[in-house]
């Protein structure tokens, strides 16, 4: 799967480079601001206690 997705990016390997790094900011920024605050609203609290 890396390997093909490798061979599709255009440019030399820094290119490629830049090009995935980028996209993992993306996928990481999207997933942080948006899709784990929407998974935590339909959980719910977790109500829990600490012993000592």
């Amino acid at each position: 799967m890396y390997g093909a997705l490798w061979r599709v990016l255009p440019g030399p390997w820094w290119v490629r480079l830049l090009i995935l790094l980028v996209l993992a900011a993306v996928l990481l920024f999207t997933l942080v601001t948006w899709v784990f605050p929407w998974v935590d609203s339909l959980l719910g609290p977790q109500e829990g206690t600490v012993g000592p």
